[in-house]
């Protein structure tokens, strides 16, 4: 099992990935913002995507965006 997790303390502004879309390693799963700027979230490696927050919700460095397996 794979993981896409938060870089940075944000606000989850744009899911791209949604809940059971096949992704591959590096692709963009989610887009954070903190402090006026984007940071996306690429998926740990290749899988279905189980999705773990919500839109505009806060997450800190660490978090799990998605879980990919």
């Amino acid at each position: 099992m794979h993981a896409a997790r938060a870089e940075i303390v944000g606000n989850v502004w744009r899911l791209v990935a949604k809940e059971g879309d096949l992704v591959d390693t590096g692709d963009v799963v989610a887009v954070l913002e903190t402090m006026k700027m984007e940071i996306p979230v690429h998926a740990g490696g290749p899988g279905t995507v189980r999705l773990r927050v919500r839109e505009g919700e806060i997450v800190q460095e660490g978090d799990v965006i998605a879980e990919i397996g």
